[in-house]
C-alpha cells in the first residue's frame, strides 16, 4: 500500500484538517489512560457514520488495521494502537452533530462522541440526567463498547441497561442497526446486546439512543466505618430493607487507599481527625420527591442508628455529597502518587467478597510482600478495585513478566475458587485478553470467534481479537 495515496483518500473523506500524520499530532492518540500505547499508522476523525463507514470501506479494501478511539479513558489499552506503527485510529470524538432529545419518552438519541460530562449538563436544564457516573468522563461510544458501570450501578444499572439502541458500522462498511428507542421490541435477536462490551471487535457504534432518568431533587451521604469486615454485609442488608428504594450508592474504601488519597490532595478535610480506619463505606440516597415531602437525610440516620445500636457500625459520619464523593475520586489519583498501580477491576457475588478479600490480601503479603494493598469499589453490585501498588523503591523488582504474575495470582482465585469476573466494567484488551483466554468459558469463548471471523475476517478492527 501506497501510504501517501492512502492519506490522500482519508482526507477525501473527511477533509485534510482530520487527517493526522505528523508525529506531534500523533501524540495524544497513542497514549493510553493507565497502560501501554503505540505508534499510529495514522488518526482519521470524521463527522458521520456515513464518513466511517466509507474509512471502513477503504481500509477493507487496502487491509489496513484500524483502532476506534472515543474519548480514550478505557483501562484495558484497547483504545491505542499497539507499537507496529500499521494501524489508523479512527477518532469518533467528532460524532457530535446528533443530539435529539424526546422529553416524553425520556430518552435521547446522540452521536458516539458525546462525552459524558457535556451531556449531562446539556440534559440537566431538562431534569434529567445519564446515570453512568465514573470518575472520568468517556464519550457514549466508549461508554457502551466497555459496558461501563461505576459507582450507582446499584441504583441504575450499566450502560447495558441504559441503552435502548444502537447504530453500527459493521466492519465492511455497512450500517446497520434502528435508532428508534424501543423499551419493548420482542422480534428475535435484540441486536445492539452484540455491541455492547465487546469493545468495539464486533462493529463501530456511531450513534445510541439512551434512556434517561429524572435528576434527584435530594441526595444525601454519610462515611460508615463498619464493626468489622464481616459486618459490611449486613449493613447493605440494612439499607436495603429499610431505604432500599432510595439506596443509590454503596461503596468501600480501604484504609490504604484513604490515606493516600488525603496524602495526595491534603486540601481535602480528613472526617476522620487522624489515620483512616481499616475500611469505610461512603454509603449514598438519592430521591425525586422533594424535602418538602420527604426527609431523605433523617432516613439515613436513623437507619444508621440501627446499625449503630445492633453493634454493626462502628461510626457514621454524615457529610455533603460533594465533599465524601471528593474522597472517593481522589484515591486514585493517590495511588498513582505512591507508584506504579496494578489495577484489577473485579466482581464477583456480594456475599463472597469479603472471603474472596481476606484470602488474595494473605496470598499478596505471602507472595509479594512488597506490595502495597489499596482497594476499593463498588461493595454495593459486588465490584472491587483490588488495586495493588509498586512502591517506587521497588518498582525495578517488577518487570511486565512479574507484574502478569501478580494478575495471574489474583485471577486464578477469583476464578476458580470464588467464580468471579476478571473484569468488572473496563471492558477487555490487551492487558486482560490472556486472563480472558485462559478463563472464560470455552464455548463462549468459540461463540465470540465465530461471530468476529463472520464479520471481520481479515483481522482489521480492534485490538482484540476472540
Amino acid at each position: 500500500m501506497d501510504l501517501g495515496s492512502f492519506i490522500t483518500d482519508l482526507a477525501a473523506i473527511v477533509g485534510p484538517r482530520h487527517v493526522l500524520s505528523e508525529a506531534g499530532d500523533l501524540a495524544p492518540y497513542q497514549t493510553a489512560a493507565r497502560y501501554g500505547g503505540g505508534r499510529a499508522l495514522a488518526v482519521v476523525r470524521p463527522d458521520s457514520a456515513e464518513q466511517v463507514a466509507a474509512i471502513l470501506r477503504l481500509c477493507h479494501l487496502h487491509k489496513v488495521r484500524l483502532v476506534p478511539q472515543g474519548a480514550n479513558t478505557g483501562l484495558v489499552g484497547a483504545s491505542v494502537p499497539d507499537g507496529s506503527g500499521e494501524q489508523l485510529v479512527l477518532s469518533l470524538s467528532r460524532l457530535t452533530g446528533l443530539f435529539d432529545l424526546d422529553v416524553a419518552n425520556r430518552a435521547v438519541t446522540v452521536g458516539a462522541g458525546w462525552d459524558l460530562d457535556r451531556l449531562n449538563e446539556k440534559l440537566a436544564p431538562h431534569g434529567l440526567w445519564f446515570p453512568i457516573d465514573i470518575s472520568a468522563s468517556p464519550s457514549v461510544g466508549g461508554m457502551i463498547s466497555t459496558n461501563a458501570g461505576g459507582s450507582r450501578v446499584l441504583r441504575y444499572g450499566d450502560a447495558r441497561r441504559n441503552v435502548l439502541s444502537l447504530q453500527v458500522v459493521l466492519p465492511d462498511g455497512s450500517i446497520a442497526g434502528d435508532l428508534k428507542g424501543l423499551r419493548k421490541n420482542s422480534t428475535g435477536l435484540d441486536f445492539k446486546q452484540l455491541f455492547i462490551g465487546t469493545g468495539g471487535s464486533f462493529g463501530i457504534v456511531t450513534a445510541a439512543v439512551l434512556d434517561l432518568q429524572p435528576l434527584p431533587k435530594q441526595t444525601v451521604t454519610a462515611l460508615v466505618v463498619p464493626r468489622d469486615l464481616d459486618a459490611i454485609g449486613p449493613i447493605q442488608a440494612l439499607l436495603d430493607g429499610q431505604a432500599g428504594e432510595f439506596l443509590s450508592a454503596f461503596e468501600s474504601m480501604s484504609g490504604p487507599a484513604l490515606k493516600a488519597a488525603l496524602h495526595h490532595r491534603p486540601q481535602l478535610r480528613n472526617p476522620f481527625g487522624g489515620p483512616p480506619p481499616e475500611e469505610t463505606l461512603l454509603v449514598e440516597l438519592m430521591s425525586t420527591t422533594g424535602a418538602d415531602q420527604l426527609d431523605l437525610e433523617a432516613l439515613l440516620l436513623a437507619v444508621l442508628e440501627q446499625g449503630y445500636e445492633s453493634g454493626l457500625i462502628a461510626d457514621a459520619i454524615p457529610g455533603p455529597p460533594a465533599e465524601l464523593w471528593a474522597l472517593r475520586h481522589a484515591i486514585s489519583e493517590g495511588l498513582r502518587g505512591l507508584g506504579r498501580v496494578i489495577g484489577l477491576d473485579i466482581s464477583l457475588a456480594r456475599g463472597k467478597m469479603s472471603a474472596f478479600r481476606a484470602e488474595a490480601t494473605e496470598w499478596v503479603r505471602a507472595n509479594h510482600p512488597g506490595l502495597l494493598i489499596c482497594g476499593f469499589g463498588h461493595r454495593g453490585d459486588g465490584g472491587d478495585h483490588f488495586n495493588l501498588v509498586i512502591p517506587k523503591e521497588v518498582d525495578a523488582d517488577y518487570p511486565p513478566d512479574r507484574v502478569d504474575g501478580v494478575r495471574r495470582g489474583i485471577y486464578d482465585l477469583l476464578v476458580g475458587r470464588y467464580e468471579g469476573s476478571y473484569s468488572g466494567e473496563h471492558g477487555v484488551g490487551p492487558v486482560n485478553l490472556a486472563h480472558h483466554q485462559i478463563h472464560a468459558d470455552p464455548a463462549q469463548q468459540a461463540l465470540a470467534r465465530l461471530l468476529q471471523n463472520h464479520l471481520d475476517g481479515d483481522g482489521l478492527l480492534g485490538r482484540v481479537r476472540w
